[in-house]
C-alpha cells in the first residue's frame, strides 16, 4: 500500500514539473517573439526616420535659404545644417578643412570665386544640366554649377540723391560730393564685391593702368569706409547711412519691394552679369545627400521660386523671365572673363588691399 502511494506521488510531482517547464518555455518563446518584433519595428522605424544630414556653407541671405532648405527637408527628409558667413570667409574655411572636410555643399558664391577654389570641389554633373543656359554653365569640369544669374548694379537712396544728380555710371561715383557716402563691401571677404572690383577694372581697362587708376580714385572716394559684409550694403543705403551702394540686382529689388525708397542704376560703361553657383565639397562625408541638394537647386520648382519670391534670374532655359526686371538685352555688359578673374584673384585682392592701406 505504501509502495503504491509513493508511485502515485512521484507521478504527480513529475506531471507538475513537466507542466511548469512547458509554461516557462511558452513564456520564453513569447517573450523572444515579442522582443524580436520590437527590435524589427525599432529597426524599421530607424530606417524610415534616418534620411541623412548635410552641412551647408552659405553666404546667402537667410530668408532665401530658409524657404529653400525648408522645402528640401520636407521633400527628402534630409536635415540641413546651415553655416552662414561671407563667401570669402567660407571659401577659406573649405580650403583650411581640405584634409578633413566638415562641410558637404558650398552654396552660393560668385562664379569667379568658385572657379578660384575649384580644386576643393568634387565634379558633379547635374541631372538636368541640359536645361541650364549654356552661356552660364562656365565650369569646364562640373566642379560647380550656376544657381542664378546676377547683374551687378548701383543703388541710391531717393531721399538723399536728387533725380537730376543720380549717377549714371562708374565714372560718376568719383564725384567729390559722394565722398564717404558710397557703401562698398570688402572684396577680400565678399565674392560679389570682388566681382564689382573686377568689373571696374574691365570698364576702365584703357585708363593707362589696366583699370587700377580708376580703382585708386574710387577707394579715395570711399573715405576709409568699407563694409565687412555685402549684405550690409542695401540695408545701409535703405536706412540712409549711405546715399549710394554697390550690390546685386536681386538684393536691390527685394529691398525696394519691401518698401525701401531706392533706385537702381545699370552703369553706362557696362556691368557684369555672372552666375552664382553651388558645389560639392571634395571629400564630403555625405556626398549622396549633397548631390540630391545640388540637383534640387536647379530644379524647375526652385528656379521658379527664386524669380517669384527673390527677384533672381533663373539659369534654366525652360523658366520664363520674371516680370518687372530689366531684360538682359537692355543691359550693357563688360566682357567678364571668369577664368582670368579666378586666376588673378589673389593678385587683384592684394593690389586692392595695398590701395586701401595707402588711402
Amino acid at each position: 500500500m505504501r509502495t503504491k502511494f509513493l508511485i502515485i506521488l512521484t507521478v504527480l510531482v513529475m506531471s507538475c514539473l513537466l507542466i511548469a517547464c512547458g509554461n516557462n518555455a511558452s513564456e520564453t518563446n513569447s517573450n523572444n517573439e515579442s522582443n524580436s518584433n520590437s527590435n524589427t519595428d525599432s529597426n524599421t522605424s530607424t530606417k524610415e526616420e534616418k534620411k541623412g544630414t548635410i552641412t551647408l556653407y552659405s553666404p546667402n541671405i537667410a530668408a532665401m535659404d530658409n524657404v529653400i532648405l525648408g522645402e528640401f527637408e520636407k521633400q527628402t527628409g534630409i536635415k540641413v545644417e546651415r553655416v552662414a558667413g561671407g563667401a570669402g570667409e567660407l571659401l577659406k574655411r573649405v580650403e583650411a578643412e581640405a584634409g578633413n572636410p566638415l562641410g558637404d555643399v558650398f552654396w552660393a558664391g560668385g562664379a569667379d570665386s568658385l572657379e578660384a577654389y575649384a580644386e576643393y570641389f568634387e565634379p558633379y554633373e547635374r541631372k538636368e544640366k541640359d536645361k541650364i543656359q549654356p552661356e552660364l554653365m562656365m565650369s569646364s569640369d562640373n566642379s560647380w554649377a550656376p544657381f542664378h544669374a546676377i547683374p551687378t548694379v548701383a543703388i541710391y537712396n531717393k531721399k538723399m540723391v536728387n533725380e537730376d544728380e543720380v549717377p549714371q555710371g562708374w565714372e560718376d561715383l568719383l564725384d567729390e560730393k559722394w565722398k564717404g557716402k558710397i557703401a562698398f563691401a570688402d572684396p577680400t571677404k565678399s565674392s560679389s564685391a570682388y566681382t564689382q572690383l573686377y568689373t571696374m577694372l574691365l570698364a576702365f581697362a584703357d585708363d593707362g593702368n589696366d583699370g587700377w587708376g580708376y580703382v585708386e580714385n574710387f577707394v579715395k572716394n570711399l573715405d576709409g569706409k568699407i563694409l565687412s559684409d555685402s549684405g550690409l550694403v542695401p540695408k545701409s543705403v535703405s536706412d540712409g547711412e549711405f546715399a549710394i551702394g554697390l550690390t546685386l540686382e536681386g538684393e536691390a529689388i527685394r529691398f525696394m519691394e519691401s518698401g525701401s525708397d531706392m533706385g537702381i542704376i545699370y552703369p553706362k560703361e557696362g556691368t557684369a552679369v555672372r552666375p552664382s553657383g553651388a558645389a560639392l565639397i571634395k571629400g564630403a562625408k555625405n556626398p549622396e545627400e549633397a548631390k540630391q541638394f545640388l540637383d534640387f537647386l536647379v530644379s524647375t520648382e526652385v528656379q521658379e521660386l527664386i524669380q517669384k519670391d527673390f527677384y533672381s534670374r533663373s539659369v534654366r532655359t525652360d523658366v520664363a523671365p520674371a516680370e518687372g526686371i530689366k531684360p538682359i538685352s537692355e543691359i550693357k555688359m563688360v566682357d567678364y572673363d571668369i577664368q582670368y578673374s579666378a586666376e588673378h584673384r589673389d593678385e587683384f585682392m592684394k593690389k586692392f588691399s595695398d590701395i586701401v592701406k595707402r588711402n
